[in-house]
This record gives structure tokens, C-alpha cells and sequence, in this order.
């Protein structure tokens, strides 16, 4: 009898630390945003739209920053050249030439 009073009080430790650990997890959260359709698309939705703004805001500064320093490496009229060269080739490509 003692033996089932420590094994059910070792269990009752157990759920108790599983009931803690799911509560720290956040599931019940995670499973209401799961069957909460409309919120889950707004806040993908919104979380799309953040990350494409990043992305742009991340291209335009690195792009802003390759310009800049290969206009202090290389004149313009270098870069000029070379993109005049790609126009011909894709207008070669294209049968305009």
C-alpha cells in the first residue's frame, strides 16, 4: 500500500512538472492561433509584408553602399561602358542589333 502512495505521488510530480512544462511552452497559444484561421492569415499577412519591407530597405542600403564604393574604386564611365556592353549583348540576344 505505501508503494502505491510513492509511485502515485512520484506520478503526481511528473504531471505536475508536464503541466509547467506545457504551460512555459505556450501550447494552448499555439493551438488556439492554429484553429483561429483569420488571425493566423493577419499576422502572416503582416509578417509577409514586414519581411519584404526588410528585404527592401536591406537592398536598397546594400545596394546604395556597392555604388558608392565602386564609384570610389572605379570612375563611372568604366561602369558605364560595361553596362552599355551588356545592353548590346541581350539586344544581340534579342536579334534588335
Amino acid at each position: 500500500m505505501a508503494q502505491d502512495q510513492d509511485v502515485t505521488k512520484r506520478l503526481e510530480g511528473q504531471v505536475e512538472l508536464l503541466a509547467h512544462a506545457l504551460d512555459r511552452a505556450r501550447l494552448a497559444d499555439y493551438v488556439e492561433l492554429q484553429t483561429n484561421t483569420h488571425r493566423l492569415l493577419y499576422l502572416n499577412f503582416f509578417a509577409g509584408v514586414a519581411r519584404g519591407f526588410g528585404m527592401a530597405v536591406g537592398f536598397t542600403l546594400v545596394g546604395a553602399l556597392l555604388i558608392y564604393f565602386l564609384r570610389q574604386m572605379v570612375s563611372i564611365p568604366v561602369l558605364g561602358a560595361f553596362i552599355a556592353q551588356i545592353v548590346d549583348i541581350v539586344n544581340m540576344q534579342l536579334g534588335r542589333h
